[in-house]
């Protein structure tokens, strides 16, 4: 498992030629996850095209609407954190706020510049 490999761009073609040196003689089983966060720029290229096309692509996009952002965020929160707290009913209002503000803001980000 190789993880943010959109960091090392230089190192990534030696990756993709070993890659295919050792497919040759690998077990029909082996699998080779790579993990990398797409380029900042749509023209730019972080990743070689070859290496792109072999593999399953799997992306993880925050939800488009607002309640879906909300709930995601909320479901990071277990119920012991309430229950851990002296004050549970402030620490539920408090948590609700900072995710309806991160609700809010993730809905935003994909509006770019005029999103603000």
């Amino acid at each position: 498992m190789l993880q943010n490999c959109h960091l090392m761009s230089s190192w990534v073609p030696k990756l993709e030629r070993l890659l295919e040196v050792v497919s040759e003689g690998a077990h029909e089983d082996f699998r080779c996850f790579i993990s990398a966060e797409p380029p900042p720029m749509a023209s730019m290229i972080n990743m070689p095209e070859s290496l792109m096309q072999s593999c399953i692509k799997v992306a993880n996009e925050a939800p488009s609407d607002v309640q879906s952002n909300l709930i995601r965020a909320w479901d990071n929160f277990s119920p012991d954190i309430f229950e851990s707290c002296n004050k549970p009913g402030q620490m539920k209002a408090c948590l609700f706020s900072l995710c309806w503000f991160h609700a809010i803001v993730s809905g935003r980000r994909r509006f770019g510049q005029q999103g603000w």
